[in-house]
Order: structure tokens, then sequence, then C-alpha cells
């Protein structure tokens, strides 16, 4: 019942929305989980990876992560062995990312999540579907994004 009361309203798209997100986070980690890792993880040595050393203040604000989750994250990913943290001699506060080797040669194991679940979800779905989905996705998040703007408390 409670599936068709949310069918039935402009809700839907969203709610739909919100529920393709969860299940490719599930999907995600369960891939993820027979390397040790998370998927906040995942996405930090994917930045890593492919845009290089990176500030940790900026990638909190990248991927979205409040400064004391991403600390307690990055301190994992240091543990391991696969992040390097790196202070800045300038200031002592700032600290740059960068892959060790070890983390190099994790990554080089790990299945192309993006590719798996893409093909999973939308295989067999037309170009013009997609397009369609990622242009009202695209509309609705802007305007989301811009009603939070004008309504937040100075």
């Amino acid at each position: 019942m409670a599936s068709r009361i949310i069918e039935d309203h402009h809700g839907a798209a969203g709610a739909w929305a919100k529920r393709c997100y969860f299940a490719a986070r599930a999907a995600m980690e369960a891939m993820l989980r027979p390397s040790g890792l998370g998927s906040t993880q995942w996405y930090i040595l994917h930045q890593l990876v492919h845009h290089g050393p990176t500030m940790q203040r900026d990638l909190g604000r990248l991927l979205q992560i409040e400064r004391s989750t991403l600390t307690v994250i990055v301190r994992a990913l240091v543990r391991k062995g696969w992040v390097e943290q790196v202070i800045d001699e300038a200031d002592q506060r700032r600290k740059l990312l960068r892959m060790t080797v070890t983390g190099m040669e994790l990554w080089d194991t790990l299945p192309e999540l993006s590719t798996v679940i893409n093909e999973t979800a939308f295989g067999g779905v037309s170009d013009a579907d997609i397009e369609a989905a990622v242009r009202v996705l695209r509309l609705a998040t802007e305007r989301l994004d811009a009603f939070t703007k004008r309504e937040r408390v100075p």
C-alpha cells in the first residue's frame, strides 16, 4: 500500500531516484566488501587516482563529507597503507593526500564499479530514455540546490 501511495503522488520521480541511488550504493558496497573498502573510501581513492594528489579539505567539499567524518575515513585509508597524508610545511593544518604504491595496487584489482552498475541498471534502455532521465534529474537537482541556497538562514 505504501509504495502505491508514493507512486500516486508527485514525489514518485524523487522516490524512484532515491531508491535507485540506494540500490546502486548497495551494489557498490557488495562489490567493494571483499577488498575491505567502503563506498566513501572508494570515492576518495577514485579522486586521487583520476585527479592526482588532493588537499584533504578540498575532498570534503568535492564529496560533500563533513570534516570530522572525512578525518576518520582518511585515517583508515592511511592506516591500511593505501593513502599517504603529507603535512604542508607552510601551513601544518593543510594536508595533501596521495595514493601509495600499495593503494595503486589495490585500485588495479577493483572492479570497474561505474561500468558494472551502469550496465546492470541501464543495459537495454534506449539512449533517448537515459538522456531524458538525466535532463529531468539534472533540472530537479539544480532547482533544489537553488532553493536550498535561497532558504538558508544566515
